[in-house]
């Protein structure tokens, strides 16, 4: 006997699925300026590689002799697939189908998705276009009843920030759970002007009195400048391309190690560094350049740019080894850390403490920003806890120490409790806090004392400052090295090369805190 009539039900099954939403609301979704999920899955995925899970359910109707009609697919497409040739799980909303809302998906299968990616120890991708929630208002006419939110994903979803890659896009109007998700990842992206983010949107605000666009609301102009995503793509395949850059950076899971690439070579011109801080130690400078000449070329790839932006965080290469790049920025505040660059320091850290990556610290830092502004703002309370995060990192650290290392937040360099390479450019200075800023305290009498109390502080601050050289802390031993800038790159080709074998792999001693 044949099975030719089950084959073509489905094969229907699979071709009504295939519609999405149907032909009008597609071309509506089109029209908006965004994808189609599945479009979306061939190009966030390796051509071919997608195997859905779950592909049949959705909601079906029947005629009298119980033949099927027609099917309205869930909105949640789940599934394995490869990127760059790596296998992960994805997890994929299809805002044409009840505009993504939970009462037009089927059954569990985000739960599915985040256990999938537990249990195969797999990274996992969320293409994230609705709610994904406990559904619209209209579920409640749907279901009889209203549903106590019991978040069930959400042990699953903590467990995999301890355990895979997470990475989420915002692709459109993500609100409730769906925002949630944006947020729980180690990397996130929205898509400049056509993805949004809420707690809740335009409608539900304007019940207190906002009235506001979706852009204005929650566009990527407000959450990649306060931390809630990390960056922002210019359209959804520019996405699709930092989601698979980040993953090349990362192993599978915390059971393995992270990959090493192709060996890269660095910029052609170190002698270079030699010049890029300027002698006056008031004069600014710009970090990134020095960043991307000593990592392999082009590898630099820097996350959260436009928040917290005293510190530069980001992921690169050194001769091929991944490593997490932390940088100060002089331009921000003298590279002061406030609250935000803080919390921003401490995420970037969790990563490598969770990925078993090495990490490399450009170090400016003049201590945590001072006023009222600070104050009120608890940097204190912010500082102290990336603090602790460096006490508890056990990951190898390299720290070059660029110009400024002052005060507490220039003390956090590196975990004090371990060994670690460090080394101090001829440029470096430091101290419990700036000579500039301590002489008119120290000195006071002897200043207010003299005739020229200009003079009389310009004659003492040369006289500190000759001590101040890093060469006398050299003697001393307060620093282990003073290194030539151009020597840098090569400084970072043996750590990476003797610190590679010691990554080791397994789970964190504490969860990642998204």
């Amino acid at each position: 006997m044949s099975w030719q009539k089950e084959l073509d039900e489905l094969a229907l099954r699979k071709k009504l699925a295939a519609r999405m939403g149907g032909e009008e609301k597609v071309k509506r979704h089109r029209d908006a300026g965004r994808l189609p999920v599945r479009e979306r899955i061939e190009k966030m995925l390796d051509p071919g590689s997608f195997r859905e899970v779950g592909a049949l359910a959705g909601s079906a109707q029947y005629d009298a002799e119980g033949r099927l009609v027609d099917l309205t697919p869930s909105n949640l497409l789940i599934g394995r697939g490869r990127v760059e040739g790596r296998p992960v799980v994805l997890a994929a909303d299809d805002f044409t189908v009840r505009g993504g809302a939970n009462d037009g998906a089927v059954g569990d299968n985000l739960v599915e998705s985040e256990r999938m990616a537990q249990d195969l120890r797999l990274p996992l991708l969320r293409l994230v276009d609705g709610t994904g929630g406990g559904g619209s208002v209209r579920n409640i006419e749907i279901k009889g009843h209203t549903l106590l939110p019991k978040l069930r994903m959400w042990p699953l979803m903590a467990q995999n920030l301890a355990a895979v890659p997470v990475v989420s896009l915002a692709l459109g109007s993500v609100a409730g759970l769906g925002a949630a998700r944006v947020a729980a990842s180690h990397y996130s992206v929205m898509v400049r002007d056509t993805s949004q983010l809420f707690i809740a949107g335009p409608p539900v605000v304007a019940r207190i009195g906002q009235k506001l666009e979706k852009n204005e609301l929650g566009g990527s102009e407000v959450h990649t400048r306060n931390g809630v995503v990390d960056d922002e793509a210019e359209s959804e395949e520019a996405a699709f391309a930092l989601a698979r850059r980040f993953l090349s950076y990362l192993p599978r899971s915390v059971a393995e190690a992270p990959p090493r690439g192709e060996p890269g070579r660095a910029a052609p011109d170190q002698d270079w560094l030699r010049e890029a801080v300027p002698r006056d130690p008031r004069s600014v400078y710009k970090m990134r350049p020095i960043v991307e000449r000593v990592v392999d070329e082009g590898s630099f790839m820097e996350i959260g740019r436009r928040w917290g932006r005293a510190v530069i965080t980001g992921l690169a290469r050194i001769d091929g080894w991944p490593v997490a790049v932390f940088a100060s920025d002089p331009y921000q505040y003298g590279g002061g850390w406030d609250g935000p660059a803080a919390e921003k320091f401490t995420r970037l850290l969790d990563l490598a403490q969770t990925f078993h990556l090495p990490v490399v610290n450009f170090v400016d830092v003049p201590g945590f920003q001072i006023g009222l502004q600070a104050e009120k703002s608890g940097a204190m309370r912010y500082g102290v806890r990336a603090l602790t995060a460096v006490a508890q990192s056990t990951m190898p650290w390299c720290s070059i120490i660029v110009r400024k290392a002052f005060g507490v937040a220039g003390g956090g360099h590196q975990n004090a409790g371990r060994h670690n390479f460090r080394y101090a450019w001829p440029s470096a200075q430091w101290g419990s806090l700036p000579v500039e800023g301590g002489l008119e305290v120290a000195y006071k009498a002897e200043i207010e004392a003299a005739d020229d109390p200009a003079e009389k502080t310009r004659q003492i601050e040369d006289r500190v400052r000759s001590l101040a050289s890093p060469f006398r802390s050299a003697e001393a031993f307060v620093v282990e090295d003073i290194i030539d800038p151009a020597e840098t790159r090569a400084a970072l080709e043996e750590f990476v090369a003797l610190t590679a074998p010691l990554r080791g792999a397994g789970p964190a001693a504490f969860g990642y805190r998204p």
